[in-house]
């Protein structure tokens, strides 16, 4: 049975740059640092760097919930994002922002006020 989102793994090309970048953004040390695997833990998540040096260029976009979207989308490009998808709102108030990190991969956010984490089991 799956039970939900558990690690989201971004290849970057230069690990020590993406994990002190991704430690800013998320405002964390990584729990789990390797020379092959960066592992960070994100409100339940994991988000894992791998140093592959080729971005994914096309696949799924997982979407990080945050509570101010233009706040923390600001935040993020202040520290070296950039817009790659602007902020929307899709529908029954919820947006969305896709935001292109240093390394080739997207950052995407979410604010969702319907969504209950605790419901999810």
């Amino acid at each position: 049975m799956i039970k939900g989102l558990r690690t989201l793994v971004y290849p970057v090309a230069d690990l020590a740059a993406a994990k002190q970048w991704y430690a800013k953004v998320f405002d964390t040390a990584p729990y789990f640092d390797q020379p092959f695997y960066v592992g960070f833990s994100v409100g339940g998540f994991e988000l894992g760097l791998i140093p592959d040096g080729q971005a994914a260029s096309a696949g799924g976009m997982a979407y990080w919930g945050v509570d101010d979207i233009e706040a923390e989308a600001d935040r993020i490009v202040g520290l070296g994002a950039t817009i790659h998808g602007a902020i929307q709102d899709v529908g029954e108030n919820i947006k969305t922002v896709e935001l292109a990190d240093p390394f080739g991969n997207l950052l995407c956010l979410i604010y969702n006020p319907h969504f209950d984490p605790k419901e999810v089991r």
